[in-house]
């Protein structure tokens, strides 16, 4: 979805409509792409067939793609995916004056690209339940697909992005969360997280054996590691003087960029490479999702997954 696309639909301030237009943006280039042949079945859209009833034409689609869908309804599936938003103080990188959808921070990011996922899983009547945490577990909801959980959900996340006061700082607790949501979620699921993995980097153990147990417990795991990938990944700084604050512990530090930028990049490196193959060895999808990216990848992503799963 281009940058224009993105302006006009941060307009609505509406985290449901938003999701389906990202979500519809999604589902047409995929109709224009080479998934077209089988990207019809997982959509509610299917090509228009001649001679047949014109009831069901999505004349907006229409309108936008000068071609011919049909809203299709299918029934009932049994894939139930559980969400988990990392919702600590680091995800609020970077500040800005205003977030918008072309402008996020790290939280936003992940809270409109879960919405959208929740649009998808609605769309094909599959059970949704959402985790959002930090330290601790703020709200969490288990597997339902009736539309007023659905909006309850959507409610909940719309809460995320409303400002934080300052003064409030909460550490990450990725290990934990994943621990209980191990010990709650009882049938097969679909788990997908959006965290920066700054947790990973204190205990990266304790994390392996979280990530372990989900395994274990027969789940299939999409982990998004969100990131801003010039700041945070290239360290991508002029050659000055900062002032530099952990978004979690109000720690200070004062440094001149070029004084540290070779050794933090080789150790960001060495952390992202020990997490991408232990996570190859549990099987676990860990994709990047840098926020000024927009959300393509992350939405190919759960729809390639979702594809694979019975």
């Amino acid at each position: 979805m281009s940058e224009l696309d993105l302006g006009v639909i941060s307009q609505f301030g509406n985290i449901e409509l938003i999701a389906k237009q990202l979500v519809e943006g999604f589902i047409t280039g995929l109709h224009q792409s080479p998934f077209h042949g089988f990207s019809v079945e997982f959509a509610e859209y299917r090509p228009y067939n001649a001679g047949e009833s014109t009831r069901n034409i999505d004349w907006k689609l229409y309108g936008r793609t000068d071609k011919l869908f049909v809203k299709q309804y299918e029934e009932e599936t049994n894939l139930r995916c559980q969400l988990l938003i990392d919702v600590s103080s680091s995800m609020s990188f970077p500040k800005r004056e205003r977030y918008s959808l072309e402008h996020p921070n790290k939280l936003w990011f992940s809270i409109y690209a879960a919405a959208a996922i929740i649009q998808m899983l609605r769309q094909q009547r599959d059970a949704v339940g959402l985790t959002l945490f930090d330290n601790n577990i703020r709200f969490h909801s288990r597997a339902k697909s009736s539309p007023v959980h659905i909006k309850q959900l959507f409610a909940e996340m719309e809460k995320m992005l409303e400002p934080q006061p300052e003064a409030e700082r909460h550490a990450t607790g990725v290990v934990d969360t994943l621990h209980e949501i191990a010990e709650r979620i009882h049938r097969r699921s679909l788990v997908v997280l959006f965290s920066d993995m700054f947790d990973f980097q204190q205990d990266p153990e304790a994390l392996y054996l979280a990530l372990q147990h989900l395994r274990h417990s027969r789940h299939e795991v999409i982990l998004f590691e969100v990131c801003d990938h010039s700041m945070e990944v290239d360290f991508a700084l002029d050659n000055r003087p900062y002032r530099l604050i952990d978004m979690e512990s109000g720690r200070e530090m004062k440094l001149n960029a070029s004084e540290i930028k070779d050794i933090y990049r080789k150790r960001m490196q060495a952390y992202r490479e020990e997490l991408k193959v232990r996570c190859g060895q549990y099987q676990i999808d860990l994709v990047e999702a840098d926020i000024n990216e927009g959300f393509q990848k992350v939405l190919m992503t759960y729809f390639l997954k979702r594809k694979r799963m019975p």
